[in-house]
């Protein structure tokens, strides 16, 4: 019997067969009617519970709560913002951002996420293209702000120390500390700021104006890197950031228990990974979350790690890798674990491998992007071991895989995913054209990603459709190279690019930082040759001390393509 590899149906949803059980097919969106819906539940139900710990110092629901809706009232009462108005806001992981965040949402404005480490350029860029009439900025970034206020609309300035939410003398200690000692925050002279102490202040001492959102009002504006050009705002509704909360927590069936949870928060919450997966899903079900300012200083990060018997963790790859590799994480007591979530790129079969050894428990992929809020596939919790794929589509999700021409390709064929479901953006803020170029007559999100898919409905992303090298016609995907690379046991990081060569057209190139200070690259091509066909091998192999990141640990091939160029 010849089998069937015609295109699968996306209504067929051939992967509701290996859901965990539990997991239903669809989730009710009508659970909440928005965002803020999340948090007044949250708090009702977990007052006195932990919230958010950052640096020492926490925050009860009831705390929050409070905070927000004080930061709410200034925005409506002080600031005179109106419905719609955004709101930027810029800064690392600390406890102002959930309560800025929280309280720009309740007083129905929408929140502009903005990376911290932009450049000027870049944050003028953002702020312009999303009109927002104020920003709350952490001091340490405001000399950047200084430079392109006066090209914005931007009409308040708030800012805030890092210390600011703990407690007296330790504030005032911690705000010293960081200014006077480590000299963290450059000179800037903005003036007419308003300090974020004194804007709860300000809110605290007028009525709070609630406001009824619907799914349709939009909440964030979500800025995608800018890859492949300028950076676009992708345009979250409340539908979207509801409808994966409840996606991700149907998942989590069977694996977490309400008040009980410690989520460990490494990534930056204005990345939309962290945001939705750790700040809300968490928040929802009364998680303490443990916010992580700076986790590139991995040994910082291990000496907090100890601190705390936790139960969730998400990172990227880099990260887990970065853990695995510093002294003492090996140490450390894994026994409530029951969730490590990988995303924002491929997680590596020797990572995956080397996790579980050292924790005892599995490290499942999942994936989505910015303009999916993000979840989009996740590996079934209940199976621990790794398995190449990043999982099954989640609840009330439809994929398919299609070619240039829009047409379905055959199942395990590889082709563009894309994706229909309630988490899918309404469109790129104020860009009908780039919209146009994403979005299928039928509704469906083309996500750029190359990708297959198999009878058992696992999904498996071959490469970003730009990433993709070709040798003499060949097609080579990155993902491959680095994941064969970092199998061998003196490599510590690599990513591959292509680079032109006369003769093939393109030629595979990889960039490795070394774990083994002996390892050649004699070595490293014959490792190469005994597990990749000829055309696959790379060309060029170059060593370096570390490889340029995202703010997320994410590898930057584009910036290694530049320089190869």
């Amino acid at each position: 019997m010849m089998e069937n590899t015609a295109p699968p149906a996306a209504q067929d949803r051939i992967w509701l067969k290996n859901y965990a059980p539990g997991v239903p097919a669809d989730i009710d969106l009508n659970t909440y009617q928005s965002v803020v819906d999340i948090l007044e539940q949250a708090c009702g139900r977990f007052r006195d519970v932990t919230a958010f710990e950052c640096m020492g110092v926490s925050m009860s629901f009831d705390e929050l709560d409070k905070l927000s809706q004080d930061f709410a009232s200034y925005l409506q009462n002080v600031l005179g913002l109106n419905a719609g108005d955004r709101v930027a806001i810029m800064m690392p992981n600390t406890l102002q951002y959930p309560v800025a965040m929280f309280g720009v949402l309740r007083a129905g404005l929408v929140v502009v996420n903005v990376n911290p480490l932009y450049t000027a350029r870049e944050l003028e860029h953002q702020l312009n293209d999303s009109g927002a009439r104020a920003i709350v900025i952490v001091e340490n970034f405001c000399t950047t702000l200084q430079k392109v206020l006066g090209n914005t609309k931007v009409e308040t300035v708030v800012t805030t120390q890092l210390g600011d939410l703990a407690p007296f003398p330790k504030s005032v200690i911690m705000n010293f500390v960081v200014k006077r000692v480590k000299k963290m925050v450059p000179d800037w002279d903005i003036p007419g700021t308003v300090p974020f102490k004194k804007a709860l202040s300000l809110g605290r001492s007028q009525p709070f104006h609630r406001i009824r959102l619907t799914h349709e009002d939009t909440a964030f504006l979500q800025y995608t890197g800018g890859t492949t050009g300028v950076s676009k705002g992708a345009q979250l509704l409340h539908k979207n950031i509801v409808g994966n909360v409840l996606q991700a927590r149907a998942w989590l069936t069977g694996h977490i228990t309400e008040g009980k949870e410690i989520i460990i928060t490494p990534l930056p919450l204005y990345h939309i990974f962290a945001l939705t997966a750790n700040c809300l899903v968490f928040l929802s079900i009364g998680a303490k979350n443990v916010l992580i300012p700076n986790p590139r200083d991995l040994p910082g990060f291990v000496k907090e790690l100890k601190k705390h018997r936790f139960t969730a963790f998400t990172g990227v790859n880099t990260l887990f890798n970065g853990l695995l590799n510093t002294p003492g994480f090996g140490e450390l007591d894994f026994s409530g674990l029951r969730c490590t979530l990988g995303g924002g790129a491929a997680v590596q079969q020797a990572v995956a491998e080397k996790w579980s050894k050292v924790t005892g428990k599995p490290l499942s992929e999942a994936y989505g992007l910015t303009e999916t809020s993000p979840g989009v596939c996740i590996n079934p919790l209940n199976k621990p071991d790794w398995n190449g794929t990043i999982g099954l589509p989640i609840s009330s999700t439809y994929v398919v895989f299609r070619d240039d021409d829009n047409n379905d390709v055959p199942l395990g064929q590889p082709g563009e995913l894309c994706v229909k479901g309630p988490q899918v953006m309404a469109g790129y803020w104020n860009r009908p054209e780039e919209t146009a170029k994403v979005m299928t007559s039928d509704g469906f999100l083309r996500t750029g990603d190359i990708g297959t898919i198999d009878a058992e409905g696992f999904v498996r992303i071959v490469d970003r459709k730009k990433d993709m090298i070709i040798v003499s016609g060949f097609n080579v995907f990155p993902n491959e190279i680095e994941d064969i690379v970092a199998k061998h046991e003196g490599v510590l990081e690599v990513a591959c690019v292509g680079i032109p060569d006369d003769k093939t057209g393109e030629a595979v190139k990889i960039v490795v930082v070394k774990k083994d200070p002996g390892l050649t690259a004699e070595a490293l091509r014959n490792h190469c040759k005994q597990n990749m066909t000829g055309y696959k091998v790379p060309k060029i192999i170059e060593f370096r001390n570390e490889l340029p990141k995202s703010p997320i640990g994410k590898i930057l091939r584009k910036e290694l393509r530049g320089k190869a160029a």
